[in-house]
Order: structure tokens, then sequence, then C-alpha cells
């Protein structure tokens, strides 16, 4: 049996308590939501009374929630004005999570254009603590890993450990282990669980880990496609899914759904299915 915290992306459509208290009516003990249009890297003047009335729901109902950054966002931007501009948002996103009371902002590893690969890390490195430099907040900045579309930079657990070891504050950085990037970039499988875990032990990695995306594929493992399917419709399919999420690292943390929503615009339903399963 999990003793996961399990949810789904919400919308703050009608602010950020509005948020929390549809994850509790939903019966979920965890969510995710942007704290910002998804679309922007546009600073946001955000009700801090609302953030305080969510992060006081979530500490009375026992309801974890997680900001997610907009899909702009790239920390590994080569172009200055644009890694300033992702620098500034950070810290807004940042700011708004921990008024909010939430665990910390996923934010995808990034990638870069340029020639020597190094250069990528570098812009990463800086970026993160540009964007940490001040911060003293408990909300942390939690580098997902990718899938491996356009470019290969962040399928790997050493790159996600090294980043965080190198920077000027890992204490203020987790990470977010994504199983759809997981299996499409081929460092899962899904038939190499033990390899897996044993690499991210010795690593370090899942002492992290904060948060876990729990999504299929609708691509096979080593495509580099970034596309999640419903749980166990999907290329990971059932039984590897929950044997990975069964592991001791991943089903201490919050479970996050990012699939498809159901005929009724939620994940409910999908939830059910995986509590039922564990």
């Amino acid at each position: 049996m999990s003793d996961a915290a399990i949810g789904c992306h919400l919308s703050i459509r009608g602010g950020y308590a509005a948020a929390a208290k549809s994850a509790f009516y939903m019966r979920l003990r965890a969510y995710q939501y942007f704290p910002k249009n998804p679309q922007s890297l546009a600073i946001k003047t955000f009700d801090a009374r609302d953030a305080e009335a969510c992060a006081a729901f979530c500490r009375e109902r026992g309801v974890v929630s997680v900001a997610h950054t907009p899909y702009p966002t790239n920390l590994a931007a080569d172009d200055e004005p644009l890694r300033q501009a992702t620098v500034l948002s950070l810290r807004n996103d940042l700011a708004i999570a921990d008024a909010c009371g939430s665990l910390g902002v996923v934010v995808h590893f990034g990638k870069s254009k340029q020639v020597d690969p190094l250069q990528g890390y570098r812009n990463i490195i800086q970026c993160v603590n540009e964007a940490l430099a001040g911060y003293d907040g408990r909300a942390l900045l939690l580098i997902e890993n990718q899938a491996g579309e356009g470019s290969s930079m962040g399928t790997t657990l050493e790159e996600l450990v090294h980043i965080r070891r190198l920077s000027e504050k890992p204490e203020r950085i987790g990470f977010c282990f994504d199983t759809c990037h997981a299996f499409a970039s081929g460092l899962w499988t899904g038939d190499n669980d033990a390899d897996l875990l044993a690499k991210g032990e010795a690593l370090g990695y899942w002492e992290a880990l904060q948060v876990v995306h729990v999504n299929d594929s609708r691509y096979a493992s080593g495509s580099g496609r970034d596309r999640h399917a419903t749980l166990g419709q999907g290329h990971i399919g059932e039984q590897r899914l929950l044997s990975l999420l069964r592991a001791a690292p991943l089903r201490r943390q919050p479970w996050i759904l990012e699939t498809p929503a159901g005929h009724d615009g939620t994940n409910k339903n999908e939830i059910e299915w995986l509590r039922q399963r564990l």
C-alpha cells in the first residue's frame, strides 16, 4: 500500500486558496499549480492574503502543494536578456510558492544551443545561483529530469546531482522525478528498476527527491518524445509503472499526475485507479 500523497495539476483561476480547497474536496492529498500565467515569464503581483489563506488551509487539512514554472522557463538560456528574465521569473515563482506554503517550484533542467555543451551547464549553474541569491524561503527549487526531446541535457541522474552540488545553495535545491521523461530518455526502460534505484542511491539523488510526476508514455523507451499518456495505457504499462512506484524512494514522496484529463475534466478517476492498485 502506498503512503504517498496523490494529486494532479489544478487551475488557480479562482485564486490560490480556491485551488487548495478544490484539491481537498476532490479528496486529493497533493496538487500542482502554475503560480502565474504558464505561457509567460512576466512578473506577477500576487495577493499575499490569498497566498497566506492557501498556506493555512493546506497546513490545517494536510494537503501538499507544488508549484510549476511557466513553459518558457529555461535554466540554460544562452541569450542574456532571456536569462535575466528567467532569473526574475524564478524569484517571483519562489516568492509565490513560499507564500502559499508550497513544497517547492518544479523547473525543467534546461536546454542549450551552444556548440560547447559545457557552456549550457555553466548557464544553468549561473541562473540557479542568481535566482537563489538572497532567497531564504522554505520552498525549494525542484529540478526535473528531461525526456531528451530536442536535447539530451538533463536526462541522467548524474547531471542533476552535479548541478546541485556545484550550486552555491544546494540546500535550497531538490529534485522532481518524472516517470514519462525517465522512460522516454532511456534512463528507465521499465525493466531496470534495480539499476536505477542503485544508481540514485549511490549518487545521493533520492536523498534530495521531493516530488514524483506520475505519467505513462505515449512513445517507447529511448524515443526522446515527451508525450504523457493515461496511466496503464501507454508504453510503460500498468505493471512496470506500479513496480517502480512501490520502491521506497518514490513512495515516500508526493505523486502528481500530469496525464490527459478524463471526460469530467479532472484526473480523479485515474487517481482512484492508482489508489486501488496500490
